[in-house]
């Protein structure tokens, strides 16, 4: 982690900075995100290289991401011992899976780094796309759930009723 000791210098120098007027969150891509990044080099518009490795190879695909959330979580821990209020993981590409593979290899990583969490803060997770799961992704673990434009927020409430607050649901182009 001394590699990212500038990241943690940051987040307590942002911290003084802030004087407690708002809250700090830290954040991370969840281990599915990190893994579509290292497989695919970067951004992609089908996921070919990562889709094609998770179904050929799951068991390799299944070491990636447990690699990946061991290293989320303490990335995250790490934060939170450096003064961040809360934490989001960022499941940016979750909403790429099919249903059955995004309970299998996304949303069960994000719920181990959730279970290594320092849980003197608030935990959000936010997947792109996850309207569908979003009954799942509130029984996690996690204290709050990010919406993105596609979720209507009254019927997000009636399905989650009162399991965790909801944040989000803001079209990115407003």
């Amino acid at each position: 982690m001394n590699q990212l000791r500038y990241v943690f210098d940051a987040v307590a120098s942002i911290r003084k900075a802030l004087a407690g007027r708002v809250p700090l969150i830290g954040f991370s891509g969840s281990p599915w995100t990190l893994a579509c990044y290292m497989v695919e080099g970067g951004g992609s518009d089908d996921y070919r290289q990562v889709k094609t490795l998770m179904y050929k190879r799951p068991d390799l695909m299944h070491r990636i991401l447990a690699i990946n959330a061991e290293a989320v979580a303490t990335y995250l821990n790490a934060q939170i011992d450096a003064g961040a209020q809360a934490v989001m993981v960022f499941d940016s590409w979750g909403g790429v899976l099919a249903d059955g593979m995004f309970q299998a290899f996304s949303l069960a990583y994000t719920q181990r780094v959730l279970a290594k969490l320092n849980r003197s803060v608030p935990a959000i997770v936010f997947t792109k796309g996850g309207g569908p799961w979003l009954e799942e992704i509130a029984a996690s673990g996690a204290d709050v759930v990010g919406l993105d434009w596609t979720v209507n927020l009254k019927r997000a409430r009636e399905r989650v009723q009162d399991r965790v607050a909801l944040q989000g649901n803001l079209d990115p182009m407003v």
